[in-house]
């Protein structure tokens, strides 16, 4: 999609779900509303991870008709909790090799390597957090990274380390002019990620406001410029429970990009996993 239509088709933001035969009888389909899936009823019934595992493919399902030749689309689930299980499991299975200088088959003795004793030996816990998203590719360019779409999970919000890792992760993408999508519907934590990245970066956006909504979704990209220091362009939209979700733009190029309608990939996950 040529980049002036794109931008005309932003400025409208509708967030309408709009078929084929809506089109051709003139009427809009109704949109159904966000649910709150970290509280009871719907909690008490499905598991918010439940949505978050399917709703990564059911995206990439939409996008592989409208990407144009040349890019593919793949989810990409990490779940920081399972690998730390892992690894305590591995260090249990396969305890510390220990060898002494000249075992083996009659070799030559070295001397013990003897480190120095740290400067420093804190307690600390490194961040490592859930991420469900959808990359982007440019298959024609050695698979090169041209977006992402990050669902934003309750371990992207939690603690203030949590939220500076995830920050700093999109800073980094956007510095590799990748474009990045927030969808952020996590209920129990009162913060919006995409203010802190404006923090980061000491700009401000005037539709967040002095009180973010911790309910958004947002596509931000970064443009360079020669002998000129480089842009960002976002497109916020604050989202409510009981309202449609909005459509966002998502940039391949410069001048390329497709639309991803998230009201309809959220409806299609919650109708197959029987969300109501």
């Amino acid at each position: 999609m040529a980049m002036s239509a794109l931008r005309q088709l932003v400025r409208e933001r509708q967030p309408w779900i709009v078929s084929r035969a809506s089109l051709e009888s003139g009427k809009k389909e109704t949109p159904m509303p966000l649910r709150d899936h970290f509280r009871p009823p719907v909690e008490n019934k499905h598991s918010w991870d439940e949505l978050y595992g399917m709703w990564p493919a059911v995206i990439v399902q939409q996008l592989f008709p409208i990407l144009p030749e040349g890019y593919v689309a793949a989810p990409r689930l990490h779940l920081g909790t399972a690998f730390e299980i892992d690894v305590s499991t591995y260090e249990r299975d396969e305890p510390a090799r220990q060898e002494r200088p000249g075992d083996g088959n009659g070799g030559v003795a070295v001397a013990a390597w003897a480190p120095p004793k740290p400067t420093l030996t804190v307690e600390t816990e490194l961040p490592d957090q859930d991420e469900y998203e959808v990359r982007v590719y440019d298959a024609r360019h050695g698979r090169r990274l041209v977006a992402a779409i990050e669902i934003v999970s309750p371990s992207n919000k939690d603690r203030p380390e949590s939220r500076r890792a995830f920050v700093a992760k999109v800073a980094a993408l956007l510095q590799r002019d990748v474009s990045v999508s927030l969808v952020d519907i996590v209920t129990i934590r009162q913060f919006n990620l995409y203010a802190d990245l404006l923090e980061l970066i000491g700009r401000s956006d005037p539709m967040v406001g002095a009180a973010p909504p911790a309910l958004y979704a947002v596509t931000a990209r970064g443009r360079k410029r020669v002998r000129k220091r480089p842009l960002l362009d976002t497109w916020f939209y604050p989202m409510a429970l009981g309202q449609p979700l909005p459509t966002l733009p998502i940039w391949l190029d410069v001048d390329l990009g497709v639309f991803l309608n998230l009201e309809t990939s959220y409806e299609q996950t919650c109708h197959v996993l029987r969300i109501v």
